[in-house]
């Protein structure tokens, strides 16, 4: 059973260039829905007869099974003329929609999983950074975050330290503000909008915007994707399937901290679909 708070959330249910007027068959929180597009540029979701409230931002369609007391987060750099945004498309993962959250936030796995790409197995280390929730904005933030990467972008020449910061504004949602190899001084911004189909299985839908004004947008989407498809093989055996939630299983080293943060906002919430309430 979902709780209010999981229900009243925002979720992304599709791109609104891939929409059809004559609707797609979904799921949100195990509850079934039919996404509209619309050539009046109207589109609709529909669960049980009802119409759900709808928001479109970052080029996706957003619903809400509940009646979300607040609008959807912004992501300022979204609105930057000289960016490139980029729709990556989506990703079905056989995992807790939180646990894919989680994963997006950990830093340490990225010699191991996206080895000689965002990390290298010979500088595994992760430095001293903070991480604090933000309670005049409800968020998680993590800053500071430094880590060496053979290929930190599409756009990169070479190996670089590069600057992180780690943002996340709703519980199956999280932006990633990173150094920009050829604008120094700017952040890339990349996103991972999750939409919980079950508990244990979710579709990604990662987002971007961007400085590159030489990469192709086909690179820029393959380079991606080519990131998440190695993290789906890791987060689909995962054990246990659902994020642990009890303090007992949380661990606070240092490559930890962002991911304990995430947790306990969650459980303060009670955003707990996906989630392992109890040891075990």
């Amino acid at each position: 059973m979902t709780s209010h708070a999981m229900r009243d959330a925002w979720y992304p249910v599709g791109l609104l260039s891939g929409l059809s007027e004559g609707g797609k068959d979904s799921l949100l929180l195990g509850e079934n829905i039919t996404v509209f597009g619309s050539a009046t540029g109207a589109p609709s979701v529909e669960c049980s007869g009802r119409t759900l409230p709808v928001v479109r931002r970052f080029g996706h369609l957003w619903t809400s099974l509940g009646t979300p007391d607040k609008d959807l987060f912004t992501i300022p750099e979204a609105d930057h003329p000289e960016r490139v945004r980029v729709d990556v498309g989506v990703v079905r993962v056989k995992c807790s929609p939180l646990r894919a959250v989680e994963n997006f936030l950990d830093i340490a796995h990225f010699p191991f999983v996206h080895t000689d790409i965002l990390g290298a197995e010979s500088h595994p280390e992760v430095s001293e950074y903070k991480v604090e929730i933000r309670d005049e904005v409800d968020e998680v933030w993590a800053t500071k975050v430094e880590f060496f990467q053979p290929q930190a972008a599409r756009s990169a020449g070479g190996g670089i330290t590069t600057e992180y910061m780690y943002r996340v504004p709703a519980p199956t949602c999280a932006v990633l503000y990173k150094t920009c190899p050829p604008r120094p001084g700017a952040w890339d911004v990349i996103a991972l909008f999750v939409q919980p189909l079950t508990e244990d299985l979710c579709d990604v839908w990662p987002w971007m915007a961007l400085f590159d004004d030489e990469s192709a947008l086909t690179d820029l989407i393959h380079f991606q994707q080519l990131i998440f498809l190695q993290d789906r093989s890791i987060l689909e055996n995962q054990i246990p399937k659902r994020l642990p939630l009890d303090p007992a299983k949380e661990t606070p080293t240092r490559a930890d901290l962002t991911s304990v943060a995430y947790r306990r906002w969650l459980k303060r919430h009670n955003f707990t679909y996906g989630a392992q309430l109890v040891a075990g």
